[in-house]
């Protein structure tokens, strides 16, 4: 068997630095807002080529307390793409805010910067671009758009740590941007937490606040926040991995070069890198119409994979029922049962955003993690083209 994922593997090269630095928390018995996090921040911070870098407890905080923090609200639009993790829509939710659904660029699952500027109304708060996969979106463009536009830009970077647009880092590009560092990122926890990174002193000042149920000091508490901390003991964690996240990405941009290669002729979509991109590879996803059929035959040859993500974001059940009452909603079980709007969203999904609803159809993620062996890279070529063959 070839796994999807190891972490084990991960582990076991770092494990007495992870312990190490473990016990240096323990014995410090700080465990919120202490020394590791203040370090981690100025290092990623440093990495991103920004002045400030806020951790968080999670990913999704990062981009909801980011939304709050550059004024997006009840009543605004933010423009988002139709295809990525749910979460860069439903914290546009959570904020009272009202996501506009864009299309995606066929090759690079990025929003489509012409796209973008067709869905801008007077509305029109923010845009939150994806870097989907760990490649960058057409940052320049839409950063560009945004300015135009008088627009907040919040990049969802949380699948592309390191990864840089025409030699600059991702989540430098807009007022703010978000990590996440879920256990399966490039740079991953032993367990959840999240960072936001941003040049402007008003933002970082407001996300700092936020994160500490609105705290200005003393337990004055100035506006609505809630606890969204990231604690010591995963950032600790984190400094140990971000030490090795350059070799990782190396490690990981040879293993999608080697795929390349051994996969190239067959029925496959295969990712690249559009020019002035630097793809880091967070996961290597390629399409086939009988996606459902290709990822079982690689099963039953010993292969995981997964597929991110088999349905559009604006098809999400979610979405189903109207915005107005998802916001009204929030926190109340729905039914499983597939309503009728439901089902004609589905269909919208279709006509309006194709690119998206194709990709949800067509997405299949192989092994592609730092610690895959070279033998394991080329079994798995083998078993694409020998699972190719059989449908």
């Amino acid at each position: 068997m070839i796994p999807f994922i190891d972490l084990t593997r991960q582990h076991a090269g770092i494990r007495a630095d992870l312990l190490t630095a473990a016990a240096r928390v323990l014995d410090s018995a700080r465990f919120i807002l202490g020394g590791e996090g203040e370090a981690l921040e100025r290092e990623l911070a440093a990495l991103a080529g920004v002045r400030h870098a806020i951790g968080v407890a999670s990913g999704t905080d990062a981009l909801r307390l980011a939304l709050t923090a550059v004024g997006v609200g009840p009543g605004d639009e933010v423009i988002t793409p139709a295809f990525s993790f749910v979460a860069s829509a439903s914290t546009i939710v959570m904020v009272g805010a009202t996501p506009v659904f864009v299309d995606i660029d066929r090759e690079t699952y990025a929003l489509e910067a012409g796209a973008v500027e067709r869905a801008i109304t007077r509305r029109t708060r923010a845009i939150i671009p994806v870097h989907l996969y760990g490649h960058p979106a057409p940052i320049d463009r839409i950063a560009a758009l945004a300015r135009t536009h008088g627009l907040a830009l919040v990049e969802d970077a949380a699948q592309a740590i390191g990864a840089t647009h025409d030699g600059r880092p991702v989540g430098g590009w807009g007022d703010a941007a978000c990590l996440s560092f879920y256990p399966t990122k490039n740079l991953g926890a032993c367990g959840d937490g999240g960072m936001v990174l941003t040049d402007r002193d008003d933002v970082a000042e407001r996300v700092r606040r936020l994160r500490h149920h609105g705290d200005g000091g003393r337990y004055r508490h100035l506006e609505l926040g809630y606890t969204a901390r990231l604690d010591e003991l995963q950032a600790a964690i984190l400094r140990v991995k971000l030490g090795h996240l350059g070799a990782w990405t190396d490690a990981r941009r040879r293993i999608a070069e080697r795929y390349r290669t051994l996969l190239a002729g067959l029925p496959l979509g295969l990712p690249g890198e559009r020019p002035g991109a630097r793809h880091v590879y967070h996961l290597y996803t390629v399409r086939h119409p009988q996606r459902d059929a290709l990822a079982k035959a690689l099963a039953d040859l010993g292969v995981g994979t997964a597929v991110h993500y088999p349905i559009p974001v604006p098809a999400q059940p979610m979405f189903g029922v109207g915005l107005s009452e998802v916001v009204r909603a929030a926190g109340r079980p729905r039914s499983r049962r597939r309503s009728a709007s439901e089902a004609s969203l589905g269909e919208s999904a279709e006509r309006r955003w194709p690119e998206a609803s194709r990709a949800a159809r067509e997405v299949l993620s192989l092994p592609c993690f730092a610690e895959l062996r070279d033998e394991e890279v080329e079994a798995v070529a083998a078993a694409v083209r020998r699972a190719c063959e059989r449908i």
